[in-house]
């Protein structure tokens, strides 16, 4: 199958069992393709005595460490091929991830997102807030992982506002009139964790007590990374979620979960507070003692596969975060597939999220 053809599918259709099948031989493909073109990637391959013919279940396929991309440049093309260099975000002195992209890599990411966040919020277009500042958006050839977020979610919007200048502070003026101009219609709205929390609803607290109020329930808020940072303030998603509400209204919020390794198979919370994989993705809970798998309500760490990486060996990667799958196709939100949560970052790993970056380098 085509990545084409997967993208004809709609991203929570599937059972397990056809998802498996389909998976599986996409997998193995790009296992096949990244050993044929990476020769970095071949000698890790041989070097366990991989055979990926024997492979009968994706589960089954290797998987390298996130961290392996701050430490090696991976790619399965040559560089007259690379359109695009994405990078982790990464505190002073700290090496980053940087991820190779071709022209059907790029692409592929961009139409997985838009088909898997449609299913959220539908396909119009909305007018869009982005919660961040401008000077984020620097170079078109090389993004950090908070630049692509939010160049990957402006194709949801139309008219698009930065909600703060480039000293972080909120916009007011801005937003009222952007506000007053789209009064009544959908607004889109986009940030990290943090920086939503810090910067957006810690201003909108000091404003009210001026007697300045925004109405944001016609909002919906995507938001992603950063809540390690929040747990030390002792903010639950819950609470996050409640204390927007009463100072805004905004009510319709989905955190995600993703990663610059893979971007565009992101994660979206569903109704019920669920993360969802979608079928162009999957994730797998491993026991740390043997990297077994785990089962159903069993802590572990999270592996994530994704069937667009073409460009690069991203496809099966083991990251540094624990979770633990809540279950499979019976989601009370309707949606197929698995679905899970996270607990943070292994205990000594190393802070890698865009969000929780920003915040190791504000105080």
């Amino acid at each position: 199958m085509t990545y084409e053809e997967l993208l004809e599918i709609s991203p929570y259709s599937l059972n397990k069992k056809d998802k498996s099948r389909i998976l599986t031989k996409r997998l193995v493909e790009l296992t096949k393709h990244h050993r044929e073109n990476c020769p970095e990637y071949a000698k890790i391959l041989d070097s366990i005595s991989f055979d990926e013919n024997q492979v009968q279940n994706y589960e089954q396929l290797p998987f390298l460490p996130v961290r392996l991309f701050k430490e090696l440049s991976l790619k399965s093309i040559s560089d007259e091929k690379i359109v695009k260099t994405m990078t982790s975000s990464g505190t002073s002195g700290q090496s980053v991830s940087r991820i190779y992209l071709d022209k059907i890599t790029s692409s592929n990411q961009q139409k997985t997102m838009v088909k898997i966040v449609n299913e959220y919020t539908g396909s119009r277009r909305m007018p869009m807030i982005i919660l961040d500042c401008p000077s984020v958006i620097k170079s078109r050839a090389m993004f950090s992982a908070r630049g692509a977020g939010i160049l990957g979610f402006s194709v949801f919007g139309s008219k698009k506002i930065y909600a703060l200048d480039d000293d972080m502070r909120l916009d007011v003026e801005g937003l009222k009139v952007f506000l007053e101009k789209y009064h009544g219609q959908r607004i889109f709205m986009f940030g990290f964790t943090f920086m939503v929390w810090q910067h957006f609803y810690k201003e909108l607290i000091r404003l009210k007590e001026s007697n300045v109020e925004f109405d944001l329930s016609d909002g919906i808020l995507i938001h992603g990374g950063g809540w390690k940072k929040l747990a030390s303030e002792a903010v639950s998603p819950e609470e996050f979620h409640q204390r927007l509400r009463a100072v805004c209204g905004l009510d319709h919020i989905h955190d995600y979960y993703g990663m610059v390794e893979q971007t565009g198979c992101i994660y979206m919370e569903c109704e019920c507070g669920h993360l969802h994989a979608s079928v162009f993705s999957d994730v797998v809970i491993r026991r740390p003692e043997d990297f077994s798998v785990c089962k159903i309500g069993e802590k572990g760490i999270i592996q994530v596969v994704s069937a667009i990486p073409e460009s690069y060996p991203g496809h099966s990667l083991i990251t540094e975060d624990e979770g633990m799958l809540l279950g499979e196709d019976d989601c009370p939100c309707g949606r197929k597939g698995k679905y899970f949560k996270i607990f943070g970052r292994l205990q000594n790993a190393e802070i890698r999220g865009c969000s929780d970056t920003y915040a190791a380098t504000f105080n």
